[in-house]
């Protein structure tokens, strides 16, 4: 019974993220506008609780995966840096205070001289189901910020 109660929570909540995914068409802000561009650095940032869904560690390997896939020379070169952020330890509640994340999520921080650019990235839940777009999708929006 448990169980069930668990997996219906789970299931409203992803429904929840989709249907803000479909609100939030995630269009860049005016400071992260390609004129603007090219980003100084790229931080992909991926925030999560202690007790993960298989989506969020999906969302999580996936992201890791096109960031060390298609992007190996601004990880070594320090332009993009991509990390796993558990918001239950107390050493990363200022991080989380300064993306405002809560709960599992994908942050992408464009710097530009020295100043932030922070966007939640929700449309990521809605490609989770397949790693091909998924993929193609980060890769095209990173790519988009470094000014490629």
């Amino acid at each position: 019974m448990q169980k069930k109660i668990i997996i219906i929570i789970i299931g409203i909540a992803i429904i929840g993220l989709m249907s803000l995914a479909a609100l939030n068409d995630n269009k860049l802000t005016e400071a992260q506008s390609p004129k603007n561009l090219p980003a100084d650095k790229v931080e992909v940032f991926l925030f999560h609780a202690t007790k993960r869904c298989i989506t969020c560690i999906t969302i999580g390997k996936l992201a890791g995966e096109t960031v060390n896939e298609y992007f190996q020379p601004e990880l070594k070169n320090g332009q993009i840096e991509f990390r796993e952020i558990n918001i239950d330890l107390p050493e990363n509640k200022d991080m989380a205070r300064k993306f405002q994340a809560s709960g599992s999520s994908l942050f992408i921080n464009a710097i530009s001289n020295g100043k932030d650019n922070i966007a939640q990235d929700t449309k990521v839940w809605l490609l989770v189901s397949s790693e091909t777009q998924f993929k193609s999708y980060l890769k095209d929006k990173i790519d988009n910020l470094l000014g490629k």
